[in-house]
């Protein structure tokens, strides 16, 4: 859709921020960070990231209505992804708006709890979704393939995350599995994550 870089890192950019931003801008191209309804939010604020200019795609072939779900009037993609830019212009991707999580009026990003877990020397791979819940809207699931020969445990889990981030972020559920759910392209289906936990769950 945008054929497909907007913003790219420097050679002589820090290494800081050329592994934990994905650049700044194109010339020639513009880009904005919004809310919910569509008002640019300030430097250093989560929203969606929103693209304009020579790159991006007329449209989809032969539909408009998803052409005009991602494009809007004033010809801005909108990506989907969830991020933030700083004082300098750096962006950082959070997440994808799709996998947000709202518990209870706390927005949560599953990337930052699964960026967190995999500090854990136990943990090899781990997936982050929301399910739902009756009392706070939904409630964060997590699936956890462990290291062979690991040992590790839920309450191990739970007791690691509550030591260092904040309790609404602490996974609720936490399944342990040999693999996820993938497309035949190997693009994780969170979808289907979702689908199993409220299954299993009887959510």
């Amino acid at each position: 859709e945008t054929s497909p870089v907007s913003m790219q890192t420097a050679a002589d950019d820090e290494l800081e921020m050329r592994v934990t931003r994905v650049g700044r801008t194109h010339p020639h191209l513009e880009s904005k960070i919004i809310d919910e309804h569509g008002r640019i939010v300030p430097r250093g604020t989560t929203g969606e990231l929103c693209t304009r200019g020579y790159s991006v795609m007329l449209g989809y072939w032969n539909n408009p209505q998803a052409t005009s779900e991602a494009i809007d009037a004033g010809r801005w993609m909108h990506t989907g992804d969830l991020a933030s830019m700083d004082e300098r212009g750096y962006v950082q991707i959070v997440g994808r708006s799709k996998d947000m999580i709202i518990r209870g009026g706390e927005n949560i990003y599953p990337r930052e709890i699964e960026e967190f877990l995999f500090t854990h020397a136990a943990v090899a791979d781990v997936q982050i979704v929301g399910v739902p819940d009756s009392n706070y809207g939904e409630e964060v699931a997590a699936w956890v393939k462990l290291h062979v020969d690991s040992d590790c445990c839920e309450e191990t889990l739970r007791a690691f995350c509550k030591a260092h981030i904040a309790h609404y972020k602490v996974p609720r559920y936490i399944k342990f599995v040999d693999e996820f759910p993938m497309t035949v392209t190997g693009k994780i289906q969170k979808f289907r994550m979702r689908e199993v936990m409220v299954e299993e769950l009887n959510l």
